[in-house]
Order: structure tokens, then C-alpha cells, then sequence
């Protein structure tokens, strides 16, 4: 191969790695040249947006946002760290969410089937009805007799306390009123020989035997000392 041959095979080499570069260009050139209408009209709106915010926009203040943005960016990654925990939190829940809910639903209706909010709210109504109707003074008074009753309910709640109430409450019904007579002294010495009778006066005697511990508020009675008769020498 003569040196022509080799110098002419070598320009069709470069001019064939050469071609595509020079495609590419043309190609870019014509994509410019599309784009150049639309480049005018996207600076032109970005002219018109500006000036719509141009009285409350300043060059600094974008300055400003980037260095206090650079400045939280620890704070930036706390919070899309805490946001993560959050997420997982929620995704951890949601199946105890999907049981307990429906199970909240229904017990707040069953309460509500059973007058449970009924009751509230009456409860509320009877309280601003006594708010209304006595000051702060009487409303003490008023409940420390609550406080005082709730003591005596105490107090009768006791099993003998309890089971003397219902013997007491159930004398009436066992007693026939209408079967009753005038008895004089004769009657009186004569009833002094019935076992009941006697049973009955012995519970009257316990039972005044109690009241009497009212007086001193149940401490024991004293009884007044003797004087000492003097003795003869």
C-alpha cells in the first residue's frame, strides 16, 4: 500500500469517528433552537411571578433561609428520624387499633344501653341545679351532712346492726292492732307472768340501758362518792 492509499484511509477513519460528533452537534443545535421559544416564555412567566411577590421578597431573605437551613440541619434529621419512629409506631399499633376500637365501640354502647350516660347526665344536671340554688357556704354545709350521713351508713352497714333493723322492721307486720284491749294494774301484774312479755322487757331494759350511755356520749356514768361514816374511838 503506497503512502497516498495509507493517508486516504486514514482521513476516512477520522472522518468516520468525526461524523457522529458532528450529527450530535446538529442535533443539539436544532433542540436549542426548539427550545428557544419556550426558554423566552418560561423566563417571561417567571418575570411575571416575581413581580407578584416582589414586595414581600428580598434577595436576603433567601440568603437568610439558606443559612438557617443549613444551620437546623441537625434538627432537620431529628425530625425525620423522630417522623420514622412515629411511622413505625403507627404501623406497630394499627393491628391492636383494628381489635380495640371496635371493641371500645361496643362497650361504650353497651353503657349506653344501660342508662350509664343517662345517669351522668342527670348527675350533671342535679349539680348545676344545687350550684344554682345554694352559694358556696351552704353547699360546705351541705355536704359535710353527706360526709356525716355517709358515716352513720358505715355504721348501720354492720352484720348486727343490720340484723337488729330487720327484726325491728319486721315487728309490724306480726302485730295485730286490732286485737288490742285496756289493761289496768291487775293486767299489768298478770302480762309479768308471760315468758314473751318477760323476753320483751329484758330486750327494753338492754336497749335503755344503752341509751343511757347518750347522755355522757357513752363514756361510763360516775357515781357520786360516798362519805365515810366516822369511826368511834
Amino acid at each position: 500500500m503506497t503512502n497516498e492509499e495509507l493517508i486516504l484511509k486514514k482521513l476516512e477513519d477520522l472522518e468516520a469517528k468525526i461524523d457522529p460528533i458532528v450529527k450530535s452537534r446538529e442535533a443539539f443545535l436544532e433542540l436549542k433552537e426548539d427550545l428557544m421559544p419556550l426558554q423566552n416564555k418560561v423566563f417571561q412567566l417567571i418575570i411575571q411571578e416575581l413581580q407578584e411577590v416582589e414586595a414581600g421578597f428580598q434577595l436576603e431573605d433567601i440568603l437568610l433561609l439558606i443559612k438557617q437551613t443549613m444551620r437546623s440541619m441537625r434538627n432537620f434529621v431529628y425530625v425525620l428520624k423522630t417522623m420514622d419512629n412515629i411511622v413505625e409506631f403507627i404501623a406497630d399499633v394499627e393491628p391492636l387499633l383494628k381489635s380495640a376500637v371496635p371493641k371500645f365501640i361496643e362497650y361504650l354502647d353497651d353503657m349506653e344501653r344501660q342508662g350509664v350516660f343517662r345517669i351522668m347526665k342527670a348527675t350533671l344536671d342535679l349539680r348545676s341545679k344545687i350550684a344554682s340554688q345554694y352559694d358556696q357556704e351552704e353547699l360546705e354545709k351541705i355536704f359535710d351532712g353527706m360526709v356525716a350521713t355517709l358515716s352513720l351508713a358505715k355504721k348501720l352497714s354492720d352484720p348486727k346492726t343490720m340484723a337488729f333493723l330487720e327484726k325491728v322492721a319486721a315487728i309490724p307486720a306480726n302485730v295485730d292492732l286490732s286485737k288490742t284491749r285496756e289493761i289496768g294494774p291487775v293486767g299489768l301484774i298478770s302480762a309479768g307472768f308471760n315468758s314473751e312479755i318477760k323476753q320483751g322487757l329484758g330486750v327494753l331494759i338492754e336497749l335503755t340501758k344503752a341509751l343511757g350511755k347518750m347522755k355522757d356520749n357513752g363514756q361510763p356514768v360516775s357515781s357520786a362518792p360516798i362519805a365515810e361514816l366516822p369511826t368511834q374511838g
